[in-house]
């Protein structure tokens, strides 16, 4: 298995997973995008909320870290835990385990609220089965709860904690989490906040822009992080803006179907792309991406 210097990629992609219209894995779509991405030199994350990870069944998520393992990128793989069944988790790594991935992204338990104690325990149980370096994941709005700041101090010297990516829009929050794991990699998990959380310590994005603007984005994190943040507003806030309209991946989901790289808009349910009939937004947004890069590349 080839070796890779995580801290080498500020920008993971939460990849998409695309279907066709009846609703099955489109495998010829899923080479193509995820080839795009390491053409522009992103990590990839696989089977993510993006990734609409926990509408699909545990049998068909192996298939697709599978398949893309099998397209033997070069680029580092990430692969999503997430659900509030340990057991099942834990099973889900140790499967993994024996891929030819390189690190995990590890949520709270959905829905149930645990505290300092109870958040800890799960996660010591996921890092001490994980065989490869993990980021925490806090995202209230999907979970229900934050990842106490205590419970990232009690994990803080685990070998297999590597990163964190906060979801939360709170730069307090933010603030916790690094004062409580200096030396944990932090992460944006929010596309158009990554230029304000640089100053407070970022090192990169885990992004959903990025699924339909691989290589901008790339240049995007490359820029935040070295910065140049103040220069990227504001057509990079109101292209991300565009792709929050409704619940995330939807709208990417639709664009990426405009621009022809995906067969299908669809998505598994409860998530449709008739939530959002109108893409005006999202087309205006990608030509401003794309002119925006081209001026970069010409400057």
């Amino acid at each position: 298995m080839t070796t890779f210097q995580l801290d080498d990629y500020p920008l993971w992609t939460a990849l998409i997973t695309p279907f066709n219209q009846a609703g099955e894995i489109d495998y010829d779509s899923l080479a193509k995008i995820a080839n795009a991405q390491a053409e522009s030199g992103n990590g990839i994350l696989l089977c993510g909320s993006t990734g609409e990870g926990l509408a699909i069944e545990f049998e068909q998520q192996l298939q697709i870290v599978e398949f893309v393992c099998q397209q033997q990128l070069p680029v580092p793989l990430m692969v999503a835990v997430g659900g509030l069944n340990l057991p099942q988790q834990l099973a889900w790594i140790e499967r993994c385990n024996s891929l030819p991935i390189h690190s995990y992204l590890l949520t709270s338990p959905l829905y149930t609220k645990p505290g300092v104690v109870g958040q800890t325990q799960w996660f010591e149980r996921l890092l001490d089965t994980a065989a490869h370096p993990c980021m925490l994941y806090n995202v209230p709005s999907r979970t229900g709860a934050n990842i106490p700041a205590q419970t990232v101090a009690n994990l803080a010297n685990h070998q297999n904690f590597w990163a964190m990516k906060e979801a939360s829009g709170d730069i307090n929050q933010f603030l916790r989490y690094v004062e409580a794991a200096p030396q944990v990699k932090m992460y944006s998990g929010e596309d158009g906040l990554l230029p304000y959380l640089v100053s407070a310590g970022a090192v990169g994005l885990v992004s959903v822009c990025a699924n339909a603007w691989p290589k901008a984005s790339h240049l995007y994190v490359r820029q935040s992080v070295a910065g140049k943040g103040q220069a990227l507003f504001p057509t990079w806030y109101k292209a991300v803006e565009s792709l929050f309209e409704v619940a995330n991946p939807i709208p990417v989901k639709l664009l990426m179907h405009h621009q022809g790289v995906i067969s299908s808009p669809v998505l598994r349910p409860p998530l449709t792309h008739l939530e959002l009939a109108n893409v005006d937004n999202l087309v205006a947004a990608d030509a401003a991406i794309t002119q925006w890069l081209a001026q970069q590349k010409s400057a």
